[in-house]
C-alpha cells in the first residue's frame, strides 16, 4: 500500500472536497413515505448539502478518506475470506482486525494481554460507511466504486462460519450492518440490502434472546473473559434505521427485541442512573437507540431516557466535554473518581469513539429539542478532543484516548487498527451534517465553521457561506446567496458561555436585538443576495472546577476552547492569575507567577509536549 505522509496529503486536500457536489441519486431506493411515528422540529441536512472550507475539519476527513481510499480491497477483506475458506490474498490488516489465534487474556495479569486478532474485521462496516458517507458528500464515483466493491466482494463471504468462536457477535454485527445501511442509503447499491439481510440470517444463532448486561451474561457458562464484552444492546439504533429505510420489517422487530429496558432506559427515563462501572462508549452510543426508539415507536419514556442519560453524562464530564475515564461510567454521587484520574490513568477519554457518540447523541437531542444547549455539548467535544486527535498511520496506528492526567502526552493506543480507527472516518464525514439543521423557512447555524449549506425555501435555492477563523477569532460572518430577496429565517446558536459584549451586525448594521446566552437567536427578515450577518463572541476568560467537592481544582476556558497548561505540573497559580492569561499567538497563551512564564495551548496544537487539564489554584 503506499504511505501517506501528513505533508503530502494535505497538499491534496482540495482534490475530493473543494467545490459544491451534485446531489447523489440514490433516492430511487428509500421509502417514498415516512415510516417515522415522531418527526423532530429540526430536519437534519442531507451529506450533499453542506461542504466543509478550508479547515481542520476538512483536512481530518481528507485524510481519512484517502487512507481508507489507499488500503487495498484484499487487505480488508482477508479476514472474512479467511474464516469462509475463502482464498485470502494480500498482506493482513494487523492488530485486532486480523483472523489469529493470538488474542490472549488474562483477567489477573492484564499486562500479560495479546490483542491481536481480537475481534477479526470488526471495524470494516464503519469503513465502508465512512467512504459512503463521503461519496455522498462529494459525489466522487471513485468512492462509490470503491464502496460498490468491497461490497460486493464482503457479500461472497457471508456464512455462519464467521461468527463461529467469535468473541463479539453483536458489535460487529452492529457495525457491518451500518457499513452496508449507509452503501444502500448514500450510494444506491441495492447488493447492500441482500447483503445485510443475508447477513442478518447468518449472525442469528450466535446472539442472545434479549439484550443482556455484563452481569447478566457473565452469570452465564463462557470460556473467554472476552465473551462477556459483548454488546447487543447497542443494536436497535441501526435496525431501526433499517427499517426505516425498507431494508426488511424484521429489523423493526430485532430492533425492539434488543432495547435495554429493565437495565437501562426504565430507570434512566425515572432520573435513576444505572451507569456505574458501565462502559462509556456503548452506553453513551445506545442513548442513540433510545431515540431510535422513540421516533419508530412514539413512546415518550425513550425520549426522557436519552434526555437524562445524557445530562448523567455531562455531570461526569471533564471540562473537554470528555467522559469515562478508563472505559467506564460513573455514578452521580461520585466525586473523586474523575479527580483520581488525573495521577492514576493516561486512558481519560476514548476519543474518536466517544466523540462519534456524543456528535450523534448532541445533534439528535438538538433536532427534537431546538435546545442550543446540545450544540454548546458538541462544540465542547470538537474543539477540545477529536480536532486533537493525532491522524491515523496508514500501519493502523490510532490515537485512542485523550489523556487528561497531570502529566499527560498524546499517544496511540498499542494495537493496530482498534475500534476508533472505524468511528473517526464516521465522525469527520459528520462534521458538516452537525454544523446546520433545518426548519421549513428557517436555518439553524449550529457550528461556526468555514462552510456553506444549501437548502430550498419556498421553491428557492438559498445557500449561506460562512466564513472564520472561530475560536481563535471570537467573529464569524454569514453570506446570503439567493436569486431573489425571499424571506426566511437564519437563527445563531449563541453559547451559554457568551458574555454581555456579545454583538451583531447585518450588512454593518448593529442589530438592537436582545442576545441571550444559552439560546438560538432568530433573525428574520427580507434577505437579498450579498446579506452579510456578522457576530462577535465576547470571549471573557473563565474557570472549571472539576467538580464541586474540589473547587480549587479548575481548567482555565476562553470561549469553548480549554487552554492546557505546557510543563507545568509543579506550577501553582492563584485564581486572578490565571484569569490574567494572556494571548501571545495565534496558538499560545502565557500565564505569569513571580519569575515563572508557563505556556498554555488549545488541544488541537499540542503535539508531544508533556501537558495538564486541570491546575490546583493556590491563595493570593
Amino acid at each position: 500500500m503506499r504511505t501517506l505522509s501528513r505533508r503530502s496529503f494535505l497538499g491534496h486536500t482540495c482534490l475530493v472536497f473543494c467545490g459544491y457536489a451534485s446531489s447523489v441519486k440514490a433516492s430511487s431506493l428509500l421509502p417514498k413515505k415516512s415510516k417515522l411515528l415522531i418527526k423532530p422540529p429540526l430536519k437534519q441536512c442531507t451529506y450533499d448539502q453542506v461542504q466543509l472550507g478550508a479547515s481542520l475539519l476538512r483536512d481530518q476527513l481528507n485524510y481519512q478518506v484517502q487512507l481508507f481510499m489507499g488500503i487495498s480491497d484484499d487487505k480488508l477483506l482477508k479476514p472474512f475470506r479467511k474464516r469462509a475458506g475463502q482464498p485470502a490474498p494480500g498482506e493482513d490488516m494487523g492488530g485486532w482486525y486480523d483472523d489469529s489465534r493470538d488474542f490472549h487474556i488474562d483477567p489477573n495479569n492484564w499486562s500479560s494481554a495479546n490483542w491481536h486478532g481480537y475481534i477479526p474485521g470488526h471495524s470494516f462496516g464503519q469503513y465502508v460507511s465512512g467512504l459512503a458517507r463521503s461519496y455522498a458528500i462529494t459525489g466522487d464515483e471513485k468512492i462509490k466504486q470503491k464502496v460498490s466493491d468491497l461490497v460486493h466482494k464482503y457479500a461472497l463471504t457471508i456464512s455462519p462460519r464467521f461468527f463461529e468462536n467469535y468473541y463479539l457477535p453483536a458489535y460487529t454485527y452492529d457495525k457491518l450492518a451500518i457499513g452496508l445501511i449507509d452503501a444502500y442509503q448514500y450510494t444506491g447499491i441495492e447488493e447492500a440490502k441482500t447483503a445485510l439481510d443475508k447477513l442478518t440470517t447468518a449472525v442469528l444463532p450466535f446472539l442472545p434472546e434479549k439484550a443482556l448486561t455484563r452481569e447478566e451474561r457473565r452469570a452465564r457458562p463462557y470460556t473467554q473473559e472476552a465473551e462477556i464484552w459483548d454488546e447487543p444492546y447497542t443494536l436497535p439504533e441501526n435496525l431501526f434505521i433499517a427499517w426505516q429505510l425498507g431494508m426488511g420489517e424484521r429489523y423493526k422487530d430485532l430492533a425492539v427485541r434488543y432495547l435495554q429496558n429493565e437495565a437501562l432506559f426504565d430507570p434512566l427515563a425515572k432520573g435513576v442512573s444505572p451507569l456505574k462501572g458501565k462502559h462509556a462508549y456503548s452506553h453513551v452510543n445506545a442513548l442513540n437507540s433510545a431515540v431510535q426508539a422513540y421516533l419508530c415507536t412514539g413512546d415518550k419514556k425513550y425520549l426522557a431516557a436519552a434526555r437524562n442519560g445524557f445530562e448523567f453524562i455531562e455531570a461526569q464530564s471533564f471540562a473537554t466535554g470528555g467522559w469515562g475515564p478508563n472505559e467506564e461510567l460513573i455514578a452521580p454521587d461520585d466525586t473523586e473518581t474523575l479527580f483520581k484520574s488525573l495521577t492514576e490513568t493516561h486512558r481519560t477519554f476514548e476519543t474518536p469513539c466517544g466523540a462519534y457518540g456524543h456528535f450523534k447523541i448532541t445533534r439528535s437531542l438538538l433536532q427534537l429539542t431546538k435546545s442550543s444547549h446540545y450544540g454548546d455539548s458538541m462544540e465542547r467535544v470538537l474543539y477540545n478532543t477529536i480536532l486533537g486527535a493525532k491522524p491515523t498511520l496508514p500501519d493502523g496506528s490510532t490515537f485512542y484516548y485523550s489523556d487528561y492526567n497531570n502529566k499527560a502526552h498524546k499517544f496511540f493506543r498499542d494495537e493496530q487498527w482498534p475500534c476508533c480507527s472505524g468511528t473517526f472516518i464516521q465522525l469527520a464525514a459528520d462534521y458538516g451534517i452537525s454544523a446546520y439543521l433545518l426548519e421549513r423557512d428557517n436555518i439553524y447555524v449550529n457550528l461556526y465553521i468555514p462552510s456553506q449549506v444549501k437548502t430550498v425555501i419556498d421553491g428557492q435555492t438559498v445557500s449561506i457561506q460562512q466564513t472564520t477563523q472561530y475560536p481563535f477569532a471570537n467573529s464569524s460572518i454569514v453570506e446570503i446567496n439567493l436569486e431573489q430577496p425571499k424571506k426566511f429565517s437564519v437563527s445563531l446558536r449563541i453559547p451559554a458561555w457568551a458574555g454581555k459584549g456579545t454583538q451583531i451586525k447585518i450588512n454593518g448594521q448593529l442589530e438592537s436585538t436582545t442576545i441571550r446566552a444559552g439560546s438560538f437567536l432568530e433573525l428574520t427578515k427580507v434577505w437579498s443576495k450579498g446579506d452579510r450577518i456578522e457576530i462577535a463572541f465576547d470571549m471573557e476568560m473563565r474557570l472549571e472546577a472539576i467538580n464541586a467537592s474540589y473547587p480549587d481544582v479548575v481548567a482555565l476556558l476562553m470561549g469553548p476552547l480549554v487552554l492546557f497548561p505546557i510543563a507545568a505540573a509543579d506550577v501553582r497559580f492563584t485564581r486572578s492569575q490565571m484569569l490574567s492569561a494572556t494571548r501571545i499567538s495565534n496558538t499560545d497563551w502565557s500565564v505569569v507567577n513571580g519569575e515563572q512564564k508557563v505556556y498554555l495551548r488549545p488541544f488541537m496544537h499540542i503535539k508531544d509536549e508533556t501537558y495538564q487539564l486541570y491546575t490546583k489554584l493556590v491563595e493570593a
